[in-house]
């Protein structure tokens, strides 16, 4: 696997992810997910059978290693009326056919994190989304300590709708995750625009309180500090789902 140098600045570039890819994406999940996923699920992304994929390239990297996946998003497309999310979404009542986009998996090799190929491998997925005239959304599960992955997608304007407990069962012990939701084509919720907005008021709102409570703890904090802080160091691998397939 390409393991990149300090110095080494980096030509990324971003394709379909195809069958000569099958060892390498294999390898990249074991060693980034604590999920372990069956071989049909790697044949069927490499092959595109029900799984779109994107792959990202190092094209700086010697010949024999420019092709070679640094990075990966894997996803599917579901039926809006009969995916899990289907009360989160609004219908129109002359569409019967609508979409939704599901993410599956989503990875970077240490070494090349940080420089915006997560955000980029998202952005293939939310053009592909947008580009299917019946989609109305992307949508993903993340583990709830995965703190990066929670921040990128909010960044990236993906919402935080529903915290599913015990989701995962992972080495003998459950795990919380969140739903993520990026709207596409004129997509949007069930809520009303007046709830909407009402919901829109009240996160304001919250966020004034935690500036000015944020602002009373540094004012006591320079008094004395009880407590030391806890700090996490290191990025956790995002995982999206419990099985490759629903």
């Amino acid at each position: 696997m390409i393991n990149v140098k300090a110095s080494h600045r980096p030509i990324i570039d971003y394709r379909h992810i195809r069958p000569s890819d099958l060892e390498v994406l294999e390898k990249i999940h074991d060693e980034l997910f604590p999920i372990r996923y069956e071989s049909e699920f790697f044949h069927s992304v490499v092959n595109g059978r029900g799984i779109v994929s994107w792959g990202a390239v190092d094209r700086s990297q010697p010949e024999s290693q420019n092709d070679e996946l640094i990075g990966f998003v894997t996803a599917r497309i579901v039926t809006a009326k009969e995916s899990e999310i289907e009360d989160l979404i609004r219908f129109e009542s002359s569409q019967s056919d609508e979409t939704l986009v599901y993410i599956l998996t989503l990875g970077v090799v240490e070494s090349y994190r940080n420089v915006g190929i997560a955000s980029s491998l998202i952005s293939e997925v939310i053009k592909y989304a947008s580009s299917i005239t019946t989609s109305r959304a992307v949508y993903l599960h993340v583990i709830s300590y995965n703190n990066p992955a929670i921040h990128l997608y909010k960044r990236m304007s993906f919402q935080c709708v529903r915290k599913l407990y015990s989701f995962y069962f992972i080495n003998g012990q459950h795990y919380d995750a969140y739903l993520f939701i990026y709207y596409v084509n004129g997509g949007r919720s069930r809520c009303s625009p007046m709830l909407e907005l009402v919901a829109l008021l009240l996160s304001h709102a919250k966020s004034g309180f935690k500036s000015v409570a944020g602002m009373l703890w540094r004012k006591e904090d320079k008094k004395v500090s009880r407590w030391p802080r806890n700090r996490e160091s290191g990025v956790l691998p995002t995982i999206q789902s419990k099985t490759p397939t629903k």
